[in-house]
């Protein structure tokens, strides 16, 4: 939301006032072809160039002639927990775009319309309106006819201008996205960009703004990127130098790093023709004693399910990073959805335990990549990496990882086995020797069939009976060494609020505004979801009631899918759900409504908006 803390005395001339902001919510409305998400990015690379918090948030169509589309960026001086729930500034496009996003324009705040396009009801004074003749002008500022696709440049030197945005900075970036195309494209972007920017608003608005100076004390640069960046790069640090996949949407464009990445650090990355065919090549790298990837949506990690199911009995190390959208089938290729957690966990037939990890915000995309990679070769097994649309196209900013200290050198180990060596021994942890390991004795077997603690196949029902439970003791292994979610909010009191994945933000903002409203409020956030970490039921002992936030449906009997999982481990009836599957990510109000509406609460004794 915005606030005002200071604005400086109109200066002499009748010029604009200036007014300081903490934090501003900006939303671009149009169609996907116009490159408002291209503005969207430059303003968010520019917050994290200028060591100011960013989130961003963007819906796109899903056919391929495009149509409306919506880029929101909040950026400002302090923590930046969600996209938030109004916008303060709104820029229309079109007629559609108006009248579908002029709902989200809190009461106050400033919408800029493209006067060749947009005829706004210029009686509702809710608003401040400010009309600009977007098409026309960048017409003129680049000469000649179809010149309209450069207006989101000029939108971006508005901007710029609007809110005295660091020019040296946005113009570097507009070089650094342009510069390696013809020769045009820089020369017109920059040619929008800077009648935008001369643009005067004087006689619509009664004042520009500018940002508070960021409070970052000592800190280190920061890196802006969206998750899916976040989990590429993450693979490549932690030591992943083969992967196979086949592209769907959102997961493609972390294929597409990879493509163009792997091979500098020594890797390969395959593009199969099919889903079976990306996990099993992928699988036959890690029998070579690689650690190597596979990744998809929802829809191919149903494909890949057959050939992970061989994974988890042939105990492979293999890390599969699954990009959720709305389902099921086709679904909603380009919305957020979290309905796969089921499918991640018990997806296989039979028994077949992996783990599962989701980040929670971009930053978290990095690193809990690096730990899956972690625990997919310490543990010898499958881990599921489960992130959402949100993630995938969400732009933060954070600190720069010291990649000196945290990358991780991939080493083939082909020491030499003697005659007593097992792949699968009962009493530790299952060790693979690659092919071409020196080897003493009988080399050992690696099959889909059940196995002696050699890998040779065997029937026996006492032998399977302990092999299943060492594939799922090596999981209560794990959970052992998991640390303890950090608790947010009050330590003790009326409601816990649990989340997963991308609901991080958005539940967090949440505990700080019902906080300010008085509530005994909290949030917990789980990063390992399968297994479990130990030492949750005493954290969910102190609270009265504990609401599971998540992005999926209620199913046959009122819980989303994580809260039908924690009131199976943990048998407490406090335990339910706040769901949702409408595509679009949480607002903090729908949260904290939820939490009204399950704790009986009323609006008198709840504010959503506290000291508003």
């Amino acid at each position: 939301m915005v606030s005002p803390t200071s604005s400086t005395a109109t200066p002499e001339g009748g010029a604009p006032s200036v007014e300081k902001l903490k934090d501003a919510v900006i939303r671009l409305a149009g169609n996907s072809q116009d490159g408002i998400q291209t503005i969207g990015g430059f303003l968010a690379r520019l917050a994290g160039r200028s060591d100011q918090d960013v989130m961003t948030y963007m819906t796109i169509p899903s056919t391929i002639s495009g149509g409306p589309s919506i880029f929101q960026v909040r950026m400002g001086s302090g923590e930046v927990l969600s996209a938030g729930d109004q916008a303060d500034f709104l820029v229309a496009f079109y007629q559609h775009s108006y009248e579908s996003h002029i709902s989200f324009l809190r009461e106050g705040g400033v919408l800029i319309y493209d006067t060749d396009h947009v005829k706004p009801n210029l009686d509702d004074k809710r608003f401040v309106h400010c009309g600009v003749a977007i098409t026309g002008l960048t017409i003129e500022a680049c000469g000649g006819a179809a010149k309209d696709k450069g207006k989101n440049m000029f939108v971006l030197g508005l901007l710029a201008r609007l809110f005295s945005l660091k020019v040296d900075k946005l113009r570097a970036l507009i070089t650094e996205r342009f510069g390696t195309k013809d020769g045009d494209v820089l020369r017109n972007a920059f040619l929008a960009f800077d009648a935008g920017y001369a643009y005067t608003v004087e006689g619509l608005l009664k004042r520009y703004y500018a940002f508070e100076d960021p409070v970052r004390p000592n800190a280190c640069p920061q890196v802006t990127m969206d998750g899916n960046q976040a989990i590429a790069y993450g693979l490549i640090a932690a030591g992943c130098r083969y992967g196979a996949a086949y592209p769907i949407t959102p997961w493609s464009s972390i294929m597409e790093i990879l493509r163009t990445e792997l091979p500098k650090y020594g890797g390969t990355f395959v593009q199969c023709e099919d889903e079976l065919a990306a996990v099993s090549l992928a699988l036959g790298a890690a029998y070579a004693g690689h650690l190597s990837m596979t990744g998809s949506s929802g829809p191919g990690l149903s494909l890949k399910m057959e050939a992970l199911g061989w994974a988890v009995m042939a105990e492979m190390p293999l890390v599969v990073v699954n990009i959720q959208r709305g389902g099921p089938s086709t679904g909603l290729p380009t919305n957020v959805e979290q309905s796969d957690l089921m499918q991640a966990i018990y997806g296989s037939h039979g028994d077949a335990p992996r783990v599962v990890v989701a980040p929670q915000n971009v930053e978290d995309c990095f690193y809990l990549t690096m730990d899956a990679c972690r625990i997919a070769k310490e543990y010898s097994v499958p881990v599921i990496i489960l992130s959402d649309q949100a993630l995938s196209s969400r732009i933060e900013a954070f600190d720069e990882p010291d990649l000196e200290k945290i990358m991780v050198k991939p080493v083939l180990d082909l020491s030499p086995r003697g005659e007593d060596f097992k792949p699968y021994p009962l009493d530790r942890m299952t060790r693979h020797a690659p092919p071409g390991t020196p080897m003493k004795g009988a080399y050992p077997t690696v099959t889909g069939l059940e196995h002696d603690e050699g890998g040779h196949p065997t029937g026996n029902p006492a032998l399977h009976m302990k092999m299943t439970a060492k594939r799922r003791d090596k999981l209560r292994q794990l959970a052992a060494t998991l640390p303890v979610p950090e608790v947010c909010g009050d330590q003790d009191g009326d409601v816990l609020l649990v989340g997963w994945g991308s609901t991080w933000g958005p539940i967090r903002e949440a505990v700080k505004r019902g906080q300010a409203a008085g509530q005994k409020i909290a949030h917990l956030h789980l990063r390992h979801i399968h297994p479990l970490p130990n030492g949750l039921e005493p954290i969910f002992a102190r609270y009265r009631q504990v609401f599971v936030v998540e992005v999926n449906d209620e199913g046959l009997y009122g819980f989303g899918q994580l809260a039908t999982l924690l009131r199976a481990r943990y048998a407490l009836n406090k335990i339910r759900s706040i769901t949702k599957t409408d595509g679009l990510t949480y607002r903090v109000r729908e949260i904290l409504e939820g939490v009204r509406r399950l704790s009986g609460e009323q609006t008198s004794t709840f504010s959503l908006y506290p000291g508003a």
